[in-house]
């Protein structure tokens, strides 16, 4: 099965990598002349585009793209003249970090709430869980982010309000300055693993399975731990696997709001100067990113359930 799933990813980066490369190319504006300036001549436009390759046919250009994506040479960037894999490298480990806190915010929070929501379905605990995880939806991450900056950072000196610190410098003063953007990032994850937690367990605990577990005379949190959660997880897993995508490529509206210089900044910038390379690598980067977890959460399948093996 796991090779099956690996085999499928090449034809899917050849095909993103076409798409991207096509799309990119639609951006409005000509970098050769961003690159030259306004105030350049005609023929020092076409110099500029000549060195970078913009003169050749798209055919000549998707080639070019792709055996350096091979080789891991995503081309030079535009705005920073740095190669796009080594700014790639020196933003992923602050985006993952990033990623990394909201996701564990998003598991203390979410999965709690949906075991209680689902354990005790229709009652007050549900409903309670169930408008957290409503506003949870609701308020935009930036905004939370921006309340949190106001109460917690400067009204209360309780967090930093902005900046970032590698992990060398401290494991204290690394996690201290991602706890604000995590909990900010991970508030609509949280709530999407509390409502789909939520209607599995409740859909689990009326299963013919588990009237026969009480019938025994099992206790409640052995049917719901040990009989219940097992199968209950796997859509979880599907909402978990696509949310850590969305976690690392949804990071740009928080990293510009606690001043984080990570990826989904270095895409805003990308953007707005019309870096072709630098978008084209970091789409890329988060088109695999997205493929790789798909083929985590098909093998979480096949653990869970072992009929996906045999399927």
């Amino acid at each position: 099965m796991i090779l099956r799933r690996l085999g499928m990813i090449v034809p899917m980066m050849v095909i993103a990598s076409f798409l991207t490369f096509s799309l990119v190319l639609l951006i409005p504006g000509d970098p050769a002349t961003r690159i030259a300036g306004e105030s350049a001549t005609p023929e020092q436009v076409e110099q500029v585009a000549r060195d970078l390759g913009l003169d050749k046919p798209f055919l000549v250009q998707y080639a070019n793209f792709v055996q350096g994506a091979v080789t891991g040479d995503l081309g030079t960037s535009y705005t920073y003249n740095v190669p796009v894999a080594t700014m790639l490298k020196e933003r992923l480990p602050v985006t993952l970090s990033l990623t990394m806190v909201a996701l564990l915010f998003a598991l203390l929070l979410g999965i709690p709430l949906g075991v209680i929501a689902g354990r005790y379905a229709g009652r007050l605990p549900d409903r309670v869980a169930t408008g957290l995880t409503t506003l949870g939806l609701a308020v935009p991450n930036f905004a939370l982010g921006l309340l949190m900056i106001q109460i917690l950072a400067v009204e209360r000196g309780m967090f930093p309000a902005t900046g970032y610190r590698p992990m060398s410098e401290g494991l204290g003063e690394w996690f201290i300055r991602l706890v604000l953007p995590g909990l900010a990032l991970s508030m609509i994850v949280a709530a999407e693993i509390a409502r789909q937690l939520r209607a599995s367990i409740a859909d689990t605990l009326r299963q013919d399975y588990m009237r026969t577990a009480t019938a025994k005379g099992l206790s409640a949190p052995t049917k719901l731990f040990k009989h219940s959660m097992r199968n209950a997880l796997m859509p979880v897993v599907t909402v978990l696997g696509m949310q850590i995508a969305y976690l690392l490529g949804g990071t740009a509206v928080i990293e510009a709001v606690f001043g984080i210089s990570g990826l989904g900044d270095f895409a805003v910038q990308a953007v707005l100067g019309r870096d072709l390379p630098a978008i084209q690598g970091i789409i890329l980067f988060a088109v695999m990113v997205t493929l790789v977890m798909s083929l985590i959460v098909d093998i979480s399948y096949g653990y869970l359930n072992p009929k996906v093996r045999r399927s």
